[in-house]
């Protein structure tokens, strides 16, 4: 029924144009959204929503939400798809040039804009499942923003598709696209019940055919060091430098096995983020991370004794922790809904994937959705890499997403599952 040919380059000439709006999130503004790149690509979907015949608004908060009525006689549950606008800060996406590569061959890519920068299989195995596809790469320069805006770029491709096939059959459908999820914010000013969704997906994961289910649990936290200013000149049994108790703290740390970087698969980390400053107040901003929450008591208690140690070498400091929660594993809440999982699999082997199950060492705007009523599992949009400047997608595997979007919709249109009863775990 679909032309593929047609669909893949329509959400890879998408992507491309979206990737070259800046939308890098920042963490240290205090607007909504965080970048006025959100808003101006906000703008850019919107205009594209309104002109396929969508109802669509941008509200005040920078969240695009379009609508596409049912096409089937039967009472079918209002069914959304999501993806982020934001890039990440953690690597340039100002002035993104996206190089397209087609036919790839398993040859090693030279990304110009950094000299010394490739992309190759020895670095990056999974190139080796591409033979034969089109990768897009960012020049070297930038991130390449695959990291959501594949996500964005599928979202809005299935809903042309849509248009263009009014025989295919959907339920009501609801798509949103968030802002500043790269920074934990992503649906701070969500408003479920005016969203008018019973159940969501999610397009944010990686490899072609992945469903994730299950997330690490998130706090933040803010450890505070008192220290005791002085005029360096005359600091003699006087001064007790915050910024020193912090280095102590954090060599502390990165000597731990809970640091990032000695954890993989199922493990837990605690991880500083920032530190911000001078001798008399310091402050750490750390996250805790774990599939498991009560770890994170552990982990909290960590820093606490790294806090304790330095203040005991410090006499006159003191120090005080603020932790904040910032998301659930959504597995605690999806083991109450599995035909979510169990619709995407089938839409995925309808299109002649095959389907992985599997759990993400980070976190979605799904994780912050399922843990607000909204059972939001996540799926795979093909980008890799995120967050560098080693970031790739291929147009194949876009393309595979947008098939599995609107597979899943017809499945939720011709066997609807009930309706969503409200948040059984509360």
């Amino acid at each position: 029924m679909f032309d593929l040919n047609d669909l893949q380059q329509g959400v890879l000439q998408r992507f491309l144009r979206y990737v070259q709006v800046d939308t890098t999130a920042d963490p240290a503004s205090s607007s909504i959204p965080s970048s006025k790149g959100q808003r101006i690509l906000g703008r850019m979907l919107l205009d594209e929503l309104t002109a396929m015949g969508l109802q669509a608004q941008q509200d005040n908060n920078g969240y695009v939400i379009a609508r596409l009525p049912s096409n089937v006689q039967a009472a079918v549950p209002s069914l959304c798809f999501c993806a982020h606008m934001d890039t990440s800060p953690d690597a340039p996406g100002s002035g993104v040039n996206p190089l397209v590569h087609p036919n790839y061959d398993g040859r090693t890519l030279v990304l110009p804009g950094e000299p010394g920068l490739v992309l190759g299989t020895e670095n990056d195995p999974d190139l080796l499942k591409q033979v034969g596809h089109t990768l897009v790469t960012s020049d070297g320069s930038t991130l390449l923003g695959a990291d959501d805006k594949a996500g964005v770029a599928e979202i809005m491709e299935a809903v042309r598709q849509l248009i263009l096939h009014p025989e295919w059959p959907h339920g009501p459908l609801v798509f949103l696209f968030t802002v500043d999820e790269e920074i934990g914010r992503g649906v701070d000013h969500l408003d479920l019940a005016s969203l008018g969704a019973d159940w969501a997906y999610t397009l944010d994961g990686e490899e072609r055919g992945d469903i994730e289910d299950e997330t690490f649990s998130a706090d933040s936290l803010v450890l505070t060091i008192h220290g005791v200013s002085a005029h360096p000149g005359f600091a003699k049994d006087r001064l007790v430098n915050a910024l020193k108790i912090a280095g102590f703290i954090l060599a502390e740390s990165a000597n731990d096995t809970a640091a990032p970087e000695h954890t993989e698969d199922r493990q837990g980390f605690v991880h500083p983020v920032s530190i911000n400053g001078q001798a008399d107040r310091c402050q750490i901003q750390w996250i805790l991370r774990d599939f498991q929450r009560t770890v994170l008591d552990d982990l909290e208690a960590k820093i606490k004794a790294w806090a304790e140690m330095g203040i005991a070498r410090f006499p006159g400091s003191r120090f005080e922790i603020q932790r904040i929660e910032q998301y659930r594993n959504m597995k605690e809440t999806l083991n109450c809904y599995p035909f979510l999982v169990d619709y995407a699999m089938a839409a995925m082997e309808e299109i002649g994937l095959t389907p992985h199950r599997r759990w993400i060492r980070g976190g979605t705007d799904g994780s912050r959705l399922t843990a607000m009523g909204l059972p939001c599992p996540n799926l795979f949009a093909g980008g890799h890499r995120f967050h560098s400047r080693l970031e790739w997608v291929s147009a194949e595997d876009m393309a595979s997403a947008v098939q599995t979007i609107l597979h899943v919709a017809r499945r939720f249109a011709l066997t609807p599952p009930a309706f969503n009863p409200g948040p059984k775990w509360v």
